[in-house]
Protein backbone atom coordinates (compact mmCIF):
# COMPACT_ATOMS: atom_id res chain seq x y z
CA UNK A 1 0.00 0.00 0.00
CA UNK A 2 2.85 2.57 1.09
CA UNK A 3 4.62 1.62 -2.49
CA UNK A 4 1.21 1.81 -4.63
CA UNK A 5 1.10 5.41 -2.59
CA UNK A 6 3.99 6.85 -3.03
CA UNK A 7 4.42 5.76 -7.05
CA UNK A 8 0.61 7.61 -7.28
CA UNK A 9 2.24 10.77 -5.49
CA UNK A 10 5.72 11.52 -6.43
CA UNK A 11 4.72 11.88 -9.98
CA UNK A 12 2.44 14.30 -8.51
CA UNK A 13 4.33 16.36 -6.37
CA UNK A 14 6.91 16.37 -9.32
CA UNK A 15 4.25 17.89 -12.01
CA UNK A 16 3.16 20.64 -9.38
CA UNK A 17 7.11 21.91 -8.64
CA UNK A 18 7.90 21.54 -12.44
CA UNK A 19 4.66 23.68 -13.13
CA UNK A 20 6.02 26.18 -10.61
CA UNK A 21 9.71 26.20 -11.81
CA UNK A 22 8.34 27.20 -15.12
CA UNK A 23 4.91 29.57 -14.62
CA UNK A 24 6.91 31.56 -11.62
CA UNK A 25 8.95 33.63 -14.20
CA UNK A 26 6.05 34.35 -16.95
CA UNK A 27 3.80 35.33 -13.77
CA UNK A 28 6.57 37.78 -12.13
CA UNK A 29 6.72 38.97 -16.06
CA UNK A 30 3.26 40.22 -15.83
CA UNK A 31 2.41 41.01 -12.03
CA UNK A 32 6.11 43.23 -12.43
CA UNK A 33 4.20 45.10 -15.67
CA UNK A 34 1.36 46.18 -13.35
CA UNK A 35 3.00 46.88 -10.45
CA UNK A 36 3.86 50.85 -9.46
CA UNK A 37 7.28 51.73 -9.90
CA UNK A 38 7.44 51.73 -5.97
CA UNK A 39 6.51 48.48 -5.74
CA UNK A 40 9.39 47.34 -8.26
CA UNK A 41 12.13 49.14 -6.75
CA UNK A 42 11.25 48.26 -3.72
CA UNK A 43 13.74 46.21 -1.55
CA UNK A 44 11.26 43.52 -0.57
CA UNK A 45 9.89 41.93 -2.81
CA UNK A 46 5.73 42.38 -3.42
CA UNK A 47 4.49 39.26 -4.59
CA UNK A 48 0.93 40.26 -5.07
CA UNK A 49 0.17 43.95 -6.16
CA UNK A 50 -2.17 45.86 -3.92
CA UNK A 51 -2.63 48.93 -6.54
CA UNK A 52 -2.37 47.77 -10.21
CA UNK A 53 -1.11 50.72 -12.78
CA UNK A 54 -1.28 50.46 -16.99
CA UNK A 55 1.36 53.36 -16.71
CA UNK A 56 4.03 51.05 -17.70
CA UNK A 57 1.97 49.64 -20.75
CA UNK A 58 1.05 53.21 -22.35
CA UNK A 59 4.76 53.75 -22.08
CA UNK A 60 6.07 50.69 -23.99
CA UNK A 61 3.27 51.30 -26.68
CA UNK A 62 4.39 54.59 -26.96
CA UNK A 63 7.86 54.18 -28.30
CA UNK A 64 8.38 55.32 -31.33
CA UNK A 65 7.57 52.73 -34.60
CA UNK A 66 5.69 50.03 -31.77
CA UNK A 67 3.11 49.37 -33.89
CA UNK A 68 5.26 49.43 -37.01
CA UNK A 69 6.97 46.33 -35.29
CA UNK A 70 3.78 44.94 -34.11
CA UNK A 71 2.45 44.67 -37.75
CA UNK A 72 5.77 43.81 -39.32
CA UNK A 73 6.17 40.77 -37.40
CA UNK A 74 2.38 39.60 -37.43
CA UNK A 75 2.52 39.99 -41.25
CA UNK A 76 5.76 37.79 -41.70
CA UNK A 77 5.06 35.45 -39.37
CA UNK A 78 1.77 34.56 -40.73
CA UNK A 79 2.42 34.89 -44.24
CA UNK A 80 5.35 32.32 -43.21
CA UNK A 81 2.81 30.03 -41.20
CA UNK A 82 0.68 30.21 -44.40
CA UNK A 83 2.86 29.48 -47.00
CA UNK A 84 4.63 26.66 -44.96
CA UNK A 85 1.84 25.08 -44.62
CA UNK A 86 0.62 25.60 -48.58
CA UNK A 87 3.69 23.63 -49.55
CA UNK A 88 3.76 21.58 -46.81
CA UNK A 89 0.20 19.49 -47.93
CA UNK A 90 1.68 19.09 -51.13
CA UNK A 91 4.56 17.70 -50.16
CA UNK A 92 3.71 15.82 -47.63
CA UNK A 93 1.13 14.31 -49.61
CA UNK A 94 3.46 13.72 -52.23
CA UNK A 95 5.69 12.08 -49.57
CA UNK A 96 3.21 9.77 -48.08
CA UNK A 97 1.11 8.67 -51.35
CA UNK A 98 3.96 8.81 -54.32
CA UNK A 99 6.42 6.76 -54.74
CA UNK A 100 9.49 8.07 -57.06
CA UNK A 101 13.46 7.59 -57.01
CA UNK A 102 14.87 9.56 -54.35
CA UNK A 103 12.28 9.72 -51.88
CA UNK A 104 14.46 8.14 -48.95
CA UNK A 105 16.88 11.07 -50.05
CA UNK A 106 14.25 13.47 -49.77
CA UNK A 107 13.31 12.72 -46.31
CA UNK A 108 16.52 12.78 -45.02
CA UNK A 109 17.25 15.83 -46.60
CA UNK A 110 14.26 17.25 -44.11
CA UNK A 111 15.52 15.51 -41.39
CA UNK A 112 18.87 17.26 -41.45
CA UNK A 113 17.55 20.84 -42.90
CA UNK A 114 15.47 20.23 -39.11
CA UNK A 115 18.25 19.62 -37.37
CA UNK A 116 21.03 22.46 -39.07
CA UNK A 117 21.24 25.79 -36.77
CA UNK A 118 19.74 28.66 -38.75
CA UNK A 119 22.27 30.86 -36.71
CA UNK A 120 25.45 29.60 -38.36
CA UNK A 121 23.92 30.58 -41.84
CA UNK A 122 23.35 34.23 -41.13
CA UNK A 123 26.24 35.80 -42.72
CA UNK A 124 25.42 33.29 -45.67
CA UNK A 125 22.29 34.28 -46.01
CA UNK A 126 22.64 38.12 -45.79
CA UNK A 127 25.30 37.94 -48.77
CA UNK A 128 22.79 36.43 -50.98
CA UNK A 129 19.94 39.63 -49.64
CA UNK A 130 22.84 42.47 -50.24
CA UNK A 131 23.14 40.88 -53.15
CA UNK A 132 20.34 40.69 -54.36
CA UNK A 133 19.25 44.15 -52.96
CA UNK A 134 16.48 43.68 -50.74
CA UNK A 135 18.14 44.30 -47.55
CA UNK A 136 15.55 46.44 -44.88
CA UNK A 137 12.35 44.34 -46.71
CA UNK A 138 10.02 41.56 -45.05
CA UNK A 139 9.96 39.69 -47.97
CA UNK A 140 13.30 37.67 -47.25
CA UNK A 141 12.15 37.68 -43.44
CA UNK A 142 9.16 35.90 -44.89
CA UNK A 143 10.87 33.63 -47.18
CA UNK A 144 13.67 32.43 -44.66
CA UNK A 145 10.91 31.93 -41.68
CA UNK A 146 8.89 29.73 -44.19
CA UNK A 147 11.92 27.89 -44.73
CA UNK A 148 12.86 27.53 -41.21
CA UNK A 149 9.16 25.71 -40.55
CA UNK A 150 9.07 23.86 -43.63
CA UNK A 151 10.68 21.10 -42.62
CA UNK A 152 8.88 20.20 -39.23
CA UNK A 153 5.42 20.99 -41.20
CA UNK A 154 6.33 18.29 -43.78
CA UNK A 155 7.77 15.69 -41.86
CA UNK A 156 4.49 16.17 -39.45
CA UNK A 157 1.64 16.39 -41.73
CA UNK A 158 3.13 13.42 -43.76
CA UNK A 159 2.70 11.25 -40.61
CA UNK A 160 -0.93 12.29 -40.79
CA UNK A 161 -1.54 11.79 -44.26
CA UNK A 162 0.36 8.45 -44.46
CA UNK A 163 -2.03 7.32 -41.27
CA UNK A 164 -5.05 8.17 -43.35
CA UNK A 165 -6.30 4.83 -45.00
CA UNK A 166 -5.80 4.67 -48.98
CA UNK A 167 -9.36 3.17 -49.33
CA UNK A 168 -10.95 6.64 -48.44
CA UNK A 169 -9.23 8.34 -50.90
CA UNK A 170 -9.68 5.58 -53.35
CA UNK A 171 -13.44 4.97 -52.71
CA UNK A 172 -14.09 8.65 -53.01
CA UNK A 173 -12.15 8.74 -56.91
CA UNK A 174 -14.52 6.07 -57.88
CA UNK A 175 -17.64 7.94 -56.68
CA UNK A 176 -16.28 10.43 -59.17
CA UNK A 177 -13.67 12.89 -57.42
CA UNK A 178 -10.47 13.57 -58.92
CA UNK A 179 -7.48 13.12 -56.57
CA UNK A 180 -7.75 16.76 -55.81
CA UNK A 181 -11.05 16.56 -54.86
CA UNK A 182 -10.26 13.77 -52.64
CA UNK A 183 -7.73 15.37 -51.05
CA UNK A 184 -10.08 18.66 -50.05
CA UNK A 185 -12.87 16.70 -49.38
CA UNK A 186 -11.25 13.42 -47.55
CA UNK A 187 -8.05 13.97 -46.20
CA UNK A 188 -7.69 17.49 -45.87
CA UNK A 189 -10.23 17.27 -42.90
CA UNK A 190 -8.37 14.79 -41.33
CA UNK A 191 -5.02 16.69 -40.99
CA UNK A 192 -6.94 18.88 -38.87
CA UNK A 193 -4.87 18.03 -35.48
CA UNK A 194 -1.94 18.06 -37.40
CA UNK A 195 -2.32 21.50 -38.83
CA UNK A 196 -3.14 22.83 -35.82
CA UNK A 197 -0.01 21.74 -34.24
CA UNK A 198 2.25 22.68 -37.12
CA UNK A 199 0.90 25.93 -37.01
CA UNK A 200 1.58 26.99 -33.77
CA UNK A 201 4.87 25.52 -33.85
CA UNK A 202 5.58 27.70 -37.15
CA UNK A 203 3.64 30.74 -35.53
CA UNK A 204 6.73 30.50 -32.24
CA UNK A 205 9.60 30.25 -34.32
CA UNK A 206 8.78 33.06 -36.87
CA UNK A 207 7.48 34.96 -33.79
CA UNK A 208 10.55 34.64 -31.67
CA UNK A 209 13.22 34.70 -34.25
CA UNK A 210 16.18 37.36 -34.01
CA UNK A 211 19.68 37.03 -35.50
CA UNK A 212 17.74 37.47 -38.98
CA UNK A 213 16.13 40.43 -38.43
CA UNK A 214 19.38 41.94 -36.58
CA UNK A 215 21.33 41.82 -39.78
CA UNK A 216 18.93 41.73 -42.44
CA UNK A 217 16.91 45.00 -41.39
CA UNK A 218 18.98 47.76 -39.74
CA UNK A 219 15.99 50.63 -40.54
CA UNK A 220 13.41 50.76 -37.74
CA UNK A 221 10.66 50.81 -40.40
CA UNK A 222 11.27 47.00 -41.59
CA UNK A 223 12.57 45.74 -38.02
CA UNK A 224 9.92 43.31 -35.70
CA UNK A 225 9.02 42.99 -31.74
CA UNK A 226 11.71 40.60 -30.99
CA UNK A 227 14.34 42.83 -31.92
CA UNK A 228 12.14 46.10 -30.24
CA UNK A 229 12.40 43.70 -26.64
CA UNK A 230 16.53 42.86 -27.16
CA UNK A 231 17.05 46.73 -26.85
CA UNK A 232 14.68 47.36 -24.26
CA UNK A 233 17.98 48.96 -22.28
CA UNK A 234 18.20 51.32 -25.15
CA UNK A 235 14.69 51.96 -25.22
CA UNK A 236 13.72 52.00 -21.67
CA UNK A 237 16.55 52.56 -19.60
CA UNK A 238 16.48 51.38 -16.16
CA UNK A 239 12.51 51.64 -16.34
CA UNK A 240 11.72 47.62 -15.58
CA UNK A 241 8.08 48.27 -15.77
CA UNK A 242 7.60 48.99 -19.07
CA UNK A 243 10.39 46.38 -19.93
CA UNK A 244 8.15 44.10 -18.49
CA UNK A 245 5.19 45.84 -19.89
CA UNK A 246 6.94 45.47 -23.69
CA UNK A 247 7.87 41.63 -22.63
CA UNK A 248 4.10 40.69 -21.75
CA UNK A 249 2.82 42.40 -25.11
CA UNK A 250 4.81 40.46 -26.65
CA UNK A 251 3.96 37.11 -25.14
CA UNK A 252 0.42 37.56 -25.27
CA UNK A 253 -0.14 36.80 -28.99
CA UNK A 254 1.45 33.34 -28.30
CA UNK A 255 -0.21 32.40 -24.98
CA UNK A 256 -3.66 33.51 -26.94
CA UNK A 257 -3.03 31.35 -29.58
CA UNK A 258 -1.61 28.99 -27.76
CA UNK A 259 -4.70 28.87 -25.66
CA UNK A 260 -7.20 28.32 -28.52
CA UNK A 261 -5.30 25.41 -29.74
CA UNK A 262 -3.73 23.52 -27.05
CA UNK A 263 -6.08 20.65 -27.39
CA UNK A 264 -5.64 19.72 -30.79
CA UNK A 265 -1.83 20.93 -31.08
CA UNK A 266 -1.02 18.56 -28.06
CA UNK A 267 -2.87 15.59 -29.73
CA UNK A 268 -0.92 16.54 -32.93
CA UNK A 269 2.25 16.32 -32.17
CA UNK A 270 1.97 13.42 -30.35
CA UNK A 271 -0.29 11.70 -32.92
CA UNK A 272 2.43 12.49 -35.53
CA UNK A 273 5.35 11.22 -33.69
CA UNK A 274 3.73 7.99 -33.70
CA UNK A 275 2.33 7.32 -37.24
CA UNK A 276 3.43 7.18 -40.59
Amino acid sequence: MKRSLLSRVWPNVTAVVLFAFFVFPVYWMFSTAFKPTGDIISEDPVWFPADVTFEHFTTATGVDHFWTYVSNSLIVTVLAVVFSLAIALAGSFALARMRFRGRRGFIVGFMLAQMAPWEVMVIAIYMIVRDASVLNSLVPLTIFYMMMILPFTILTLRSFVAAVPRELEEAAMVDGCTRVTAFRKVILPLLAPGLMSTSLFGFITAWNELPLVLVLNKDAEAQTLPLWVSSFRTAFGDDWGATMAASSLFAVPILILFVFLQRRAVSGLTAGAVKG
